[in-house]
């Protein structure tokens, strides 16, 4: 369950608001007046965020089970819901893993992919490092315009003081969630009505992923708010308060007994094969698939980042395509992906032999590959002492040259 709050009265339809990274259910403060009029209205904070216990999730799909849970837990089954930011993150896996409970989805500063995944581990490098502080100052030129920092510096002041007392595990938990996001093949199956908002100055989701959203989602609709950046609800209230009226009352059409249940969605069950013949089919689809070179894919380039990898690939010609290949099926696909021990002890093993071995060009990309699989520079910093005592003080020097250029572009924040 989530730290939630309900206001509004008991028999009225619910109205579920989802927070932005950072933010607690305050955000929507200035939009529970008008809201709870015609709705009962449930709030709830991220994990970690406004004292909520720090059970960090793993996944925008676990935030939305979680957002089912405490609905379960009140005997919720319809509700409409508006989320911002990670909040409408959450949103979107609701209206793909529920929609027979959803009766119409708010999408507001949102994306179908937020950024690059390299940035958001970057970001949770720095909170590793140095704490929340240094996001927390940065936060007013990522939630607002110049306009609205200059002539309300109570409320912004009040933002930076919802960054500091965030838990730092669990937002750079949030981190990993938006560097894994990508539904932009998914939007299609969305199947209630949705309402997509944009700030026409925010440079975090601009309006051109609103556009997207809206271009990828069969029962869209598209409002970009004039003044306003990422933080829409806070610092446009009376703009975003006035379309999510007129959208849950346009398209949750209230009656005496509530809204009206949806019409079910039903989906075909393939047909599985038993027996002998499944045997041969299954092993037939992960030779086909590729299974380990997917899978080593996907942890080379969380592991790496994109960016490293992208290089990696557009740098393959004919003569070194098969070793790039090879690397990505053997090493990352089928060493890195074992259970056994977890990425920060393969951190530790891979600085220690690139030190020994001498291969610093490879020591420079595992030393930011480190610091994302969750060591700190103090931690690195140990592993290459102890390099010293067993494979030489000159290796140790140059590796220690190393990774303090690294750790200090990795860590320091964007001002």
């Amino acid at each position: 369950m989530l730290q939630h709050r309900l206001d509004g009265p008991d028999d009225a339809p619910v109205l579920v608001l989802g927070p932005a990274l950072g933010t607690t259910w305050h955000m929507w403060d200035r939009q529970i007046p008008e809201l709870t009029r015609n709705w009962r209205v449930l709030r709830f904070d991220l994990p970690g965020h406004g004292g909520a216990p720090a059970h960090p999730a793993d996944s925008a799909t676990s935030l939305a089970e979680r957002v089912l849970a405490t609905l379960d837990s009140l005997g919720i089954q319809r509700f409409g819901f508006a989320g911002c930011s990670i909040g409408g993150a959450v949103g979107i896996q609701l209206g793909l893993l529920a929609r027979e409970r959803l009766s119409s989805l708010a999408l507001i500063s949102t994306s179908s992919r937020f950024g690059t995944a390299d940035a958001w581990r970057q970001r949770g490098v720095v909170v590793r490092t140095n704490g929340l502080d240094p996001i927390a100052r940065s936060t007013p030129e990522r939630w607002f315009t110049e306009t609205f920092i200059e002539a309300q510096p109570a409320i912004v002041e009040w933002a930076v003081q919802m960054v500091r007392t965030t838990d730092p595990g669990c937002y750079i938990a949030a981190c990993e969630v938006l560097a894994a996001f990508d539904v932009r093949s998914d939007l299609g199956s969305i199947g209630v009505p949705t309402l997509v908002v944009a700030g026409a100055e925010d440079e975090a989701t601009p309006p051109a992923d609103a556009r997207a959203l809206v271009a990828g989602i069969p029962d869209a609709r598209l409002a970009i708010v004039p003044g306003a950046s990422h933080l829409t609800p806070v610092e446009q209230p009376g703009a975003v308060t006035e379309l999510i009226i007129r959208h849950f009352t346009t398209s949750w059409q209230e009656s005496p007994a509530g809204p009206p249940a949806p019409a079910p969605v039903i989906t075909p069950a393939p047909v599985r094969p038993t027996g002998a013949v499944a045997e041969l089919e299954s092993a037939d689809l992960v030779a086909a698939r590729g299974d380990s070179y997917d899978a080593g894919m996907k942890v080379r380039r969380e592991v790496l980042g994109d960016a490293h990898v992208d290089r990696a690939q557009e740098n393959a010609d004919d003569f070194t395509q098969d070793f790039q290949d090879f690397v990505t099926r053997y090493a990352w696909g089928e060493v890195w992906t074992r259970p056994g021990i977890d990425r920060r002890t393969r951190s530790v093993i891979t600085l220690t032999a690139l030190v020994a071995r001498g291969h610093f060009d490879e020591l420079t990309f595992h030393i930011r590959a480190a610091l994302r699989n969750g060591l700190t520079p103090e931690e690195i910093k140990e592993v290459l002492l102890q390099t010293a005592v067993y494979t030489g003080v000159p290796a140790a020097n140059s590796a220690f040259a190393v990774a303090q250029g690294v750790i200090r572009e990795e860590t320091t924040p964007d001002e």
